[in-house]
């Protein structure tokens, strides 16, 4: 029997996992299917910026989404079939990955967004996106389509910090942020948030002050991972011109295993490291093999008696 303090758990993991959550919601396999939806971002068509947040890749962090020469149907049945190979009985969540997927007209959002509410399989709808491209109308329509299938909204912030939000061209504000995120929560909507660690010329302290704040929103989810630097993005012509400092692979698992004592118990964690496509990879080496990072942030907590949110 395994000994695990935390209540949010089915197995020996001290934080509250997306595995636990999809479980206890839908009683069965549920799997994530990314799409590309052709859409942009205010950062890449001179809205508010060109050239996109400087670690995005070309695909617009989309880079296991389906090809967007396909339809969304399409894109959808591909993937979906090929993870019924696996698992048999699983049904999906539609997730609009790539770019800014609430960056257009709401007729736009409604084309793309509607023929998966009623689909076959499908639980709900994850929509990743910005929070100045939330506004009133359209968190209105997803409040409603949010009564007709789970609506699950994920907006980037990476960190806190105007100051690496301006280096990274993210075009947004702390304060800017905070603005759609209220719209979203007025509007009944479960949003999980992005954080990156790693980002250029950010301290430990600092990366661990975005965890504390970010805890105390009023948010569902977390995404954490380590800042990649892939070929062809922005970042990677900075990192040749001036590199700077990466983290490595046993200050990373440190710094998210303190970074999870202020994160809510309640608070999913859908991710604490991720993936990068390997040929693309340049830095940080150390990421590509996931599993042993997840395992040693599960030893450290294990070793340490921490669970998730034990400081607040």
């Amino acid at each position: 029997m395994i000994n695990n303090p935390f209540p949010y758990s089915f197995d020996n993991k001290r934080y509250h996992t997306y595995n636990y959550f999809l479980k206890k919601r839908y009683h069965k396999k549920i799997a994530k299917v990314a799409l590309n939806a052709d859409f942009t971002c205010p950062n890449r068509d001179g809205k508010v910026g060109v050239g996109g947040c400087i670690f995005c890749s070309e695909s617009g962090s989309g880079d296991f989404a389906g090809d967007v020469n396909d339809s969304l149907m399409e894109q959808f049945d591909k993937q979906a079939l090929m993870m019924q190979r696996k698992w048999p009985e699983a049904s999906f969540i539609a997730y609009f990955q790539a770019f800014t997927n609430t960056y257009a007209p709401l007729e736009v959002l409604k084309s793309r967004f509607e023929p998966f509410v009623n689909k076959e399989n499908v639980v709900g709808i994850a929509i990743a996106t910005r929070a100045d491209c939330i506004t009133e109308e359209i968190a209105s329509y997803l409040e409603d389509l949010n009564r007709r299938t789970d609506i699950y909204v994920e907006l980037g912030l990476q960190s806190i910090h105007d100051k690496t939000s301006k280096l990274v061209n993210r075009g947004e504000d702390f304060a800017s942020f905070k603005k759609g995120l209220a719209i979203l929560r007025k509007h009944n909507l479960e949003v999980c948030v992005h954080i990156i660690n790693g980002l250029p010329y950010e301290s430990e302290a600092m990366m661990l002050e975005t965890a504390q704040v970010v805890g105390q929103l009023d948010i569902q989810a977390l995404k954490i991972h380590s800042l990649y630097i892939m070929k062809h993005a922005p970042l990677y012509y900075l990192y040749q011109k001036d590199p700077f400092p990466i983290m490595q692979r046993e200050a990373y698992i440190r710094l998210v295993v303190r970074q999870l004592e202020y994160i809510p118990p309640k608070i999913v964690i859908e991710r604490l490291t991720g993936d990068a496509p390997g040929d693309d990879l340049v830095e940080p080496q150390w990421s590509r093999n996931k599993t042993t990072i997840l395992n040693d942030i599960d030893k450290l907590m294990r070793a340490h008696n921490i669970i998730q949110g034990d400081l607040l």
